[in-house]
């Protein structure tokens, strides 16, 4: 969390463009359904909360739910691929090669298979979460001190508790770094999965205001997902403090 402690030049250059925007909408007297001012979208993210709130809660709830077995399954192949070298040779490729489909593309297809039902979406937010956190884990494996895992295999350790004892620990920052990219791409996800057909959900809410020129409701709902996002990012890290008490030598330092 040191990133929102850093100073006040961020905060700074943040006023300093809404400032601009706000003048800019002003002076060009620029019409509100093509560019609102932030003084009316502000306005109507406090007076339009009835209209977005059933929406907003659906999609924490989609959001939530997507990333904890996006994570899972996330986890799950990192490990099997890890204990399996042949079996990661043969498949790794194969991995990266999902992540070069748009979801916007593919997610059409999971309607016609799944129907418009809540399994499309969680499978739309798993492909997007779990490769972040398959990558970030096999990376903390990969990255595992030689030294340490000798040592273990010199005192008679088994492979299961070099693993439990060393490799595990050593890629628990790697495999938060992961999940906080995760839980940011687990709203966007949400949000993807919601404009295929859903009854209620931000994405819904953003569909409707553009469809009937309420910019001002577009850019609520866009700041809406921001701040789901950094806040499930702040709920990561918070959980990296509480679970990860060291962290390799040259890490935490920046």
């Amino acid at each position: 969390m040191k990133v929102f402690h850093r100073g006040w030049r961020p905060l700074l250059v943040l006023i300093l463009l809404v400032a601009i925007w706000q003048l800019s909408c002003w002076l060009f007297e620029i019409p509100k359904w093509l560019l609102p001012a932030p003084s009316e979208i502000w306005l109507e993210g406090i007076t339009g909360w009835g209209n977005y709130r059933s929406h907003l809660v659906s999609t924490v709830k989609l959001s939530f739910m997507g990333l904890l077995i996006g994570s899972g399954v996330g986890i799950i192949i990192a490990v099997t691929l890890h204990s399996l070298p042949k079996l990661r040779e043969a498949f790794y490729p194969i991995i990266i090669l999902t992540q070069n489909i748009p979801i916007i593309v593919l997610a059409p297809l999971l309607v016609i298979w799944f129907g418009f039902g809540m399994l499309p979406k969680i499978i739309v937010i798993t492909l997007v979460c779990f490769f972040p956190i398959t990558v970030a884990a096999l990376d903390g494996f990969r990255h595992t001190t030689a030294e340490l895992t000798h040592y273990m295999k010199m005192a008679g350790a088994s492979k299961k508790q070099i693993f439990w004892k060393v490799e595990w620990p050593y890629a628990l920052p790697s495999l938060f770094s992961g999940l906080k990219i995760a839980a940011t791409y687990s709203v966007m996800g949400a949000v993807i999965s919601e404009w295929l057909g859903a009854k209620e959900g931000i994405g819904v809410f953003m569909t409707l205001a553009s469809s009937s020129f309420r910019t001002d409701r577009v850019f609520v709902a866009i700041f809406l997902i921001m701040i789901l996002s950094l806040i499930f990012f702040a709920l990561i890290s918070s959980l990296e403090k509480i679970i990860v008490k060291w962290k390799p030598k040259g890490e935490g330092k920046n």
